[in-house]
């Protein structure tokens, strides 16, 4: 009997370390994934399998960033960015959560309003960027625009199924005590849709900066995706990398801000 619970004692001993290496490893593996990522990259870049004018290693697209910074255009192009995606990134949120629980809730706007959508979703905000450019012109109306159209439909479904999908049992104590309609929506359904709704908004978070570029792309004298566009007509290769880092390193720290926020309204999933 002391033998087995020996061996059992040993057994948990040895699983407890186990699971101890296995933490260790993973938090190795998430610290180091970025530098290795980078180093790879400067390995295969000077190492002649590529042509170093077209694929630069990073210590030269580091190099374009600081000569990018210090020459003050950096924080203008950051500045335009940001501001087109949080105008069009919140135009569309709203206008998405809104149309989203209406058309979650009433099945007749959900028949008027519903099929024009499904039709609409599927364009590609890129393929507005020439439509655009006639409509607007070369102002900042037409970027916010193409923004909220990325963002705008992800909402509006994440809103309408997350309406759909609220528990019917908080909807039937609500009617038996009389909840008028607007209090329906407002204190039982918006609160139940939130997780759905969170979900939608986070994807859309990517979604704006995807956005972003064709918006650029659609005629600006500032920007990030405008800077890659003027660094390749010249040949830049470094800056054009620099951009796109730039781009990715917003984007990442957007995502993970709204995450944190995720986990801090909707925390009860």
């Amino acid at each position: 009997m002391t033998d087995q619970a020996e061996t059992g004692a040993d057994k948990g001993v040895a699983r407890a370390s186990a699971r101890r290496r296995g933490e260790m490893l993973n938090r190795l593996a998430l610290a180091g994934s970025i530098p290795f990522f980078f180093g790879l990259w400067e390995l295969v870049s000077r190492s002649g399998i590529v042509n170093v004018v077209l694929f630069p290693p990073p210590s030269t697209v580091a190099a374009a960033i600081v000569e990018w910074t210090a020459s003050g255009q950096l924080f203008i192009d950051f500045g335009m960015s940001v501001s087109r995606v949080v105008v069009g990134f919140l135009a569309g949120a709203v206008a998405g959560i809104v149309i989203g629980i209406l058309t979650g809730r009433h099945q007749l706007i959900s028949n008027l309003l519903g099929p024009v959508f499904q039709l609409l979703r599927p364009i590609p905000p890129i393929a507005f960027v020439p439509i655009v450019i006639l409509w607007f012109g070369l102002g900042e109306l037409g970027k916010y625009f193409l923004v909220f159209w990325g963002v705008f439909f992800t909402v509006w479904v994440s809103a309408h199924l997350g309406v759909q999908r609220v528990d019917e049992r908080l909807i039937r104590a609500a009617r038996v005590l009389g909840t008028p309609e607007k209090r329906m929506l407002s204190e039982v359904l918006f609160p139940g849709a939130l997780p759905f709704i969170f979900v939608g908004l986070r994807t859309s978070v990517s979604i704006s900066f995807y956005t972003l570029v064709a918006a650029e792309l659609a005629g600006t004298f500032a920007g990030l995706a405008y800077r890659i566009d003027i660094a390749q007509q010249n040949l830049q290769m470094g800056q054009m990398l620099g951009g796109l880092v730039m781009l990715g390193l917003i984007s990442a720290i957007a995502d993970k801000l709204f995450s944190l926020l995720s986990t801090k309204v909707v925390w009860w999933t």
